[in-house]
């Protein structure tokens, strides 16, 4: 299976292909780019180059271009897609019908993948995608069980990438409403969930409050780790109990299930963090490409070396194993 891996800036990506990545993905540094981050991202030399290094060394890049155009500006996201055509992209990876069918009439030879921000998450979407517009892959989003994943794959020909490991989205990808309600801005549009301008941390009386947008979303001791104010991954009241509803604060993890997926016919594995460092970055992925190189000669597979890496070093395989609570 194809290992593929984030790239926030030129250097990440130089790392990730020689830790082993098989496929680099990432973003120019506009609007048109779901992690569109200050210090982070490519301009358009910066992408020719990495995409040349990639080649050289026998790596493929993707382009995401995964954010919705604005009405009447859509012009920059058709720039968008040409740059990353001229730059010798591999692919793009896009969500909004608009782009993906200008893509389709104007350039017809760029692959084109669907990305998780699309949500599709049945063999009938899917293949909608791929008749109407030519689409290769598809990113499934994180609400998937592998049982899922395995019926999609036996109805459509289109190939599957999943996320292995880093961030876990519990909701339909990218339309949050609980974040857009509490920060105002959009994941879909502005490319971030639970942004870093909107947390806050308070002490008081030996208690921590972690807050996103003003709301309490986790109380801890001042001694104890205070998790990222994710709303689904926060603390609510929900009749009489208390706790965390959707998720707990961990990250994906799913390496140990690298056979099943594969067996599910799963193409390529995502690993998630285009705002991560080059050492997360080459840690990640050689720990993956042993794992795979591993269950591909038969042998057992490596476990454990990414704990350190796993939010509060704790980790979960998601909907892939588990009945949502």
């Amino acid at each position: 299976m194809e290992i593929v891996c984030p790239a926030g800036t030129p250097a990440s990506l130089r790392t990730a292909v020689k830790a082993g990545a098989h496929t680099v993905y990432c973003g120019f540094a506009d609007e048109t780019n779901a992690r569109n981050f200050p210090g982070l991202n490519f301009d358009r030399d910066e992408m020719r180059d990495g995409v040349a290094f990639a080649h050289e060394h026998g790596a493929k890049v993707l382009v995401a271009i995964n954010t919705f155009p604005r009405a009447g500006s859509e012009a920059v996201w058709h720039d968008a897609i040409a740059d990353a055509q001229t730059a010798g992209a591999d692919a793009v990876i896009l969500a909004d019908l608009g782009l993906l069918a200008h893509a389709t009439i104007h350039h017809p030879t760029l692959r084109r993948h669907l990305s998780v921000q699309a949500a599709a998450a049945n063999a009938d979407t899917i293949n909608f995608y791929a008749s109407e517009f030519g689409v290769k892959r598809v990113v499934l989003p994180r609400v998937l069980s592998v049982q899922e994943i395995a019926a999609i794959n036996a109805e459509t020909e289109v190939e599957t990438e999943v996320f292995v490991f880093g961030g876990l989205c519990v909701m339909a990808e990218g339309r949050c409403s609980l974040s857009s309600y509490a920060t105002g801005q959009s994941p879909n549009m502005n490319g971030v969930c639970s942004p870093a301008s909107h947390v806050e941390y308070h002490e008081d009386a030996g208690v921590l409050s972690a807050k996103l947008g003003g709301y309490t979303i986790h109380r801890v001791g001042t001694d104890d780790a205070a998790p990222y104010p994710t709303l689904c991954k926060g603390c609510f009241h929900v009749g009489k109990a208390e706790g965390h509803l959707f998720e707990d604060p961990v990250s994906l993890n799913a390496e140990k299930l690298i056979p099943q997926l594969a067996k599910a016919g799963v193409s390529a594995l995502k690993i998630e963090g285009r705002q991560r460092s080059r050492s997360y970055v080459a840690q990640v992925v050689r720990n993956f490409r042993a794992a795979v190189d591993a269950h591909e000669a038969g042998l057992p597979m490596p476990e454990g070396m990414l704990a350190s890496l796993t939010e509060g070093q704790a980790a979960t395989a998601g909907a892939y194993v588990k009945t949502w609570r």
